[in-house]
C-alpha cells in the first residue's frame, strides 16, 4: 500500500489535486452535483483524518477525477465518505485510494456499526439519569422523610405522609415506580441483560450476570411489599441508582475504539463480542 509523502491528508489531497491539475475547490458553495449512471454500486467508509469542509472538498474533488468514480461525497463531522464507482473497483481498491490521501479507514463493511452503538450507548445512558430521577424524586418527597423521620422537625408532615402510604393512593405510587425503574432496568440495560443471558446459558455466572440477578431480585422483593400483604420495604430508589450508576459508569470506562486502533486490532471474534454487536445497528448510507 503506499506511503503517503506529504505529512498528512490534507497536504496529501492539496498535492493530489495539483498533480491532476484540479483547482482549488471553494467550500460553502453547496454540494457537488454529479451523473451517477445507474449501474454503478455505492459504498461508504469510515475514515480519520476528514478536520474541515475543505478537506472534504478537496476529497470529493480528487475522488471524482478517479477513473470508474462517477461521485464523491465526505463528511468531516461523521468521518465518512461515500463513493458511487463502477464494479471494476472494489472496496480494497476504494480503501486503497482513501489509503494513499493519508486517511486511516475502519476495517470491515459495516462502517457505521461502532458509531451507532456509541448513539445508542449514550441514549440509555439519558434512559437511565432520566427515569432515575423520575424514581428518587417522589422517594425525596414521599418515602425518605417517613423513613428517617429524626431528620424532620415536623411529626405533624410525617405522619400525613405516612397516612398517604397506608392509604389506597400508595397503589397508584408504586406502580408508578415500578414501571419507571422496570422501565430503566430494560433499556438502560439491555446490552448487559443480553451478555448475561448468553452467558448463563454458556454456563458462566459472569459479573454482569450477579448484576442482573440482584437487580430482578431487588424489583422483585419490592413489587411483593408493594403489591401484596407481604411486610416490607419498597426498594425501587435502590434499582434505579444501581441501573443509574452502572450505565454512566460502562459509558465512560468502556469508549468505543479509535479508528487507528480498530484498523490494528486482531479480528477474531469471541461469543462474547458478538453478543455486544447484537445491540448495534448500521446504517447503509453516508453522504452529507
Amino acid at each position: 500500500m503506499p506511503s503517503n509523502q506529504h505529512g498528512g491528508p490534507r497536504r496529501a489531497l492539496e498535492a493530489a489535486a495539483a498533480d491532476r491539475g484540479i483547482a482549488d475547490p471553494v467550500s460553502g458553495t453547496g454540494p457537488r452535483t454529479a451523473t451517477v449512471p445507474a449501474s454503478h454500486d455505492h459504498d461508504t467508509f469510515e475514515v480519520s483524518g476528514l478536520e474541515t469542509t475543505r478537506d472534504e472538498s478537496l476529497l470529493q474533488a480528487v475522488l471524482a477525477d478517479h477513473n470508474g468514480i462517477s461521485s464523491a461525497s465526505a463528511t468531516h463531522r461523521t468521518d465518512t465518505v461515500g463513493i458511487h464507482h463502477d464494479d471494476a473497483l472494489s472496496r480494497d481498491d476504494l480503501r486503497d485510494i482513501l489509503t494513499e490521501y493519508g486517511l486511516v479507514v475502519a476495517p470491515g463493511d459495516d462502517a457505521f456499526t461502532n458509531r451507532r452503538a456509541s448513539q445508542f450507548a449514550s441514549a440509555r445512558v439519558a434512559v437511565a439519569v432520566l427515569f432515575g430521577l423520575m424514581v428518587v424524586t417522589p422517594y425525596i418527597g414521599v418515602l425518605y422523610p417517613t423513613r428517617v423521620e429524626w431528620l424532620f422537625y415536623d411529626p405533624v408532615t410525617v405522619a400525613y405522609l405516612q397516612s398517604i402510604l397506608d392509604s389506597h393512593v400508595a397503589t397508584h405510587f408504586f406502580v408508578n415506580l415500578a414501571a419507571l425503574s422496570g422501565v430503566a432496568f430494560l433499556v438502560a440495560c439491555g446490552p448487559i441483560i443480553q451478555r448475561a443471558v448468553a452467558g448463563i446459558k454458556r454456563g458462566r455466572v459472569t459479573r454482569e450476570a450477579g448484576f442482573v440477578v440482584g437487580i430482578c431480585a431487588v424489583f422483585g422483593y419490592s413489587t411483593l411489599a408493594a403489591f401484596t400483604g407481604f411486610d416490607g420495604a419498597v426498594h425501587y430508589d435502590l434499582v434505579a441508582y444501581a441501573v443509574a450508576g452502572v450505565t454512566v459508569w460502562g459509558h465512560h470506562t468502556d469508549e468505543p475504539a479509535s479508528i487507528e486502533q480498530r484498523a490494528t486490532a486482531p479480528t477474531a471474534v469471541t461469543d462474547e463480542s458478538a453478543a455486544r454487536d447484537d445491540d448495534r445497528v448500521a446504517l447503509t448510507d453516508g453522504g452529507q
